[in-house]
């Protein structure tokens, strides 16, 4: 009788999030029987953030699936070739071609989310006014309960990495009840 081991799992999360946004997902697959790990890197670089998911992976058994959403498609794509990594999944993220950056794919399709930015000491802030109804916070205006991921603080995150031309912005995401 074969026995199988299933995959790891790391999650990768995007610049507007941290490790804590699988928090719903993750328990479901440890129940199915998978050692789920979610990455927490700074921000401070593209090379930095890399680096970070490579040590995570020492952190769990291999192989190992990676999983990215967003910025964590590049992430992934930048992990992807190490050894004990045995697949990558891309959740509506940036996957960029060798030779790209986080920049070049944000350049190719421009968003308006950059309008909602600002840089200040080398880091980037979202703007915007907040208000907080009932212990929690809203955009100003928003009806609670939509669902739409709100800012709640912003720790900024680097404007540049000069050596790749990447933007990269963090901000801590919550969703209203």
């Amino acid at each position: 009788m074969s026995t199988t081991t299933k995959p790891s799992i790391v999650f990768c999360h995007g610049l507007w999030a941290d490790g804590s946004c699988f928090s719903k997902v993750i328990p479901a697959l440890q129940a199915d029987g998978h050692e789920v790990i979610a990455v927490q890197y700074g921000l401070n670089n593209y090379a930095d953030d890399v680096a970070t998911v490579k040590r995570t992976l020492g952190r769990v058994n291999s192989p190992a699936i990676l999983v990215g959403h967003s910025y964590g498609g590049a992430t992934i794509t930048g992990a992807g070739t190490d050894e004990r990594v045995a697949g990558l999944v891309y959740i509506a993220a940036v996957v960029p071609d060798v030779h790209e950056t986080v920049q070049s794919q944000l350049d190719k399709y421009p968003t308006e989310i950059f309008s909602q930015i600002e840089v200040s000491g080398g880091r980037i802030w979202i703007k915007g006014r907040r208000q907080v109804l009932r212990g929690r916070p809203f955009r100003a205006g928003a009806e609670a309960g939509l669902g739409d991921p709100l800012p709640t603080r912003c720790r900024p995150a680097r404007a540049a990495d000069s050596r790749r031309g990447c933007v990269e912005v963090e901000a801590e995401l919550v969703h209203p009840r």
